[in-house]
């Protein structure tokens, strides 16, 4: 072979190559397989609040804390037990007669007597508060659930823009890829033709493998990515499915109102505040309340057997009952529940601040999520337009390529911009799209 014939060989064997690892970059991607279910976004957080497991584990929570209250209240319910006696005295105790003062022996030597008590509580300062904070406490278990999936809808969305984000990064450079290919063989034609030298088709030789490279690194990045997601939504990791979603349905999604005031009360933050202050109130109203007395009614029925003998003890037996009340009033407990009450009364003021301290960090997190949202789409609307003009300089330039009036250094320059525009308004609409969603959590208005 001569020096061109090597050359010409050589740039087709380049091109062959290149193009076996297209075909094998695109099948890495595929999502036309029908035995892999595909998830939409909204499938994604509907998966993840049924089967994450920080939010099961959360809703057991709530269950536990419908346990728990049932056994704070117990109380109220009436007291049942059983109980039996048996005494077999060694020695009869002697008591001395009245009068005389002569000894005398008294009882049985066999005694067992069995039993039934209950006791029913009339009035408890303790079971008061147990009652009054129950609903406050199950309140809380939900409220904590329902900050767990705010926040797992908020980071699942983020997760599935970004995957969304990388698969679109991929079809750029496909088309990059593409294009570069095409360029390739226009610069070996021009070549062949004697319009250009072998440095133009050695330069779209190295653009294409570069091209190749990235889109190598772009389909390996989704098997981490894909990871991440499934780990947000609970999906087990043998398990494998695609995202899809409606391109003209996110373009509708960006727009949000910014003019919606900011409601405080619509925070999950703010209402379990709001919780606290009032169980925190219930426990000083508890320590004011102390000072009551606990009141009881209770009822006790006997059977008594007797006899000296243990063979006849069960001859005979003698019943008996008795019902009655009692209450018990603390009269001197150290002091404990007057610091209580001073301790509990503190606590307040201090959660006082606590909701001036919310208001301002909700606020100011308001605040830098609606700025990020309108730079980010102004931003997004910049990009669009220097996407739309890069591909209209590409393919003017790319023509007057093939026409051979400019050079292809001209092509590589403006396939360089129009790649960079792709790419960033790619990243602008992930980063609009995400804005959004921090905007939304900013407000209360996440839904799920």
């Amino acid at each position: 072979m001569d020096i061109i014939t090597k050359k010409i060989y050589r740039v087709w064997l380049v091109g062959f190559f290149v193009g076996i690892g297209l075909v094998s970059f695109a099948q890495n991607v595929d999502t036309s397989n029908n035995s892999v279910p595909s998830f939409t976004l909204k499938q994604c957080i509907d998966y993840a609040l049924q089967h994450q497991p920080s939010v099961q584990k959360s809703l057991l929570n709530i269950s536990v804390a419908k346990a728990t209250n049932a056994i704070n209240k117990s109380g109220w319910l009436p007291q049942a037990s059983a109980n039996a006696t048996f005494t077999d005295y060694l020695k009869l105790p002697t008591t001395l007669q009245s009068g005389t003062g002569k000894p005398i022996q008294t009882g049985v030597v066999n005694t067992l007597i069995p039993g039934v008590a209950v006791s029913q509580i009339i009035f408890s300062p303790t079971l008061k508060y147990a009652s009054s904070a129950a609903p406050l406490l199950l309140k809380s278990a939900e409220q904590t659930t329902d900050s767990l999936k705010i926040e797992l809808v908020s980071t699942v969305s983020k997760s599935f823009y970004s995957l969304l984000l990388t698969l679109q990064e991929i079809n750029i450079v496909k088309e990059d890829t593409v294009r570069l290919g095409q360029n390739f063989r226009d610069s070996y034609h021009q070549y062949v033709a004697g319009i250009v030298d072998e440095t133009d088709y050695e330069q779209a030789t190295i653009s294409l493998n570069n091209s190749t490279a990235q889109l190598r690194q772009a389909n390996e990045s989704l098997y981490p990515q894909y990871a991440l997601l499934k780990q947000l939504i609970g999906l087990a990791p043998e398990n494998q499915f695609n995202v899809i979603f409606d391109t003209a349905q996110m373009q509708k999604d960006i727009e949000i109102d910014t003019t919606v005031a900011l409601q405080y009360d619509k925070r999950i933050e703010w209402k379990q505040l709001a919780n606290i202050q009032s169980l925190q109130h219930q426990l000083t109203n508890y320590y004011q309340n102390a000072v009551l007395p606990t009141v009881s009614g209770f009822f006790n029925y006997n059977f008594e057997f007797e006899n000296n003998q243990f063979s006849k003890l069960y001859d005979n037996v003698y019943p008996y009952s008795y019902i009655g009340l009692t209450a018990s009033v603390p009269l001197f407990t150290g002091f404990a529940r007057v610091q209580g009450l001073h301790r509990s009364q503190l606590q307040e003021r201090e959660l006082g601040w606590n909701v001036t301290d919310l208001k301002s960090r909700i606020y100011s997190e308001y605040a830098n999520a609606l700025a990020n949202y309108k730079s980010n789409l102004n931003n997004l609307q910049v990009l669009k337009k220097n996407e739309d003009l890069a591909k209209r300089v590409y393919f003017v330039v790319a023509l007057q390529y093939k026409q051979g009036i400019v050079a292809y250094l001209n092509v590589i320059n403006a396939e360089s911009n129009l790649i960079t525009a792709e790419n960033g308004y790619l990243n602008a609409l992930y980063q609009v799209l995400s804005s959004k969603i921090d905007l939304q959590k900013a407000r209360g208005e996440v839904s799920y």
